[in-house]
């Protein structure tokens, strides 16, 4: 997996890879991370992919590490 680009960020560590002809979009926040799947042939431009998170779909991303924390308390409580 060959590191393309790594965005900074305040709040999250941002990193776009490409793998078996695929680039992967990493998101980490704190233990917890978020890792999306695109297929070469839907990134025309290697530039577009910084272009690509923005605000918005970083704030979706918020509510899933959110969900998530909440998810994995309710587990480590009920074990």
């Amino acid at each position: 997996m060959r590191l393309l680009l790594e965005i900074p960020h305040s709040k999250y560590k941002i990193q776009w890879f490409h793998y078996n002809n695929k680039y992967i979009l990493k998101i980490e926040l704190g233990t917890f991370e978020q890792i999306f799947k695109i297929d070469e042939t839907e990134i025309t431009q290697i530039d577009e992919l910084s272009s690509m998170v923005n605000g918005l779909f970083l704030d979706h991303c918020l509510n899933r590490f959110i969900q998530m924390r909440t998810d994995w308390n309710n587990i480590i409580q009920n074990k």
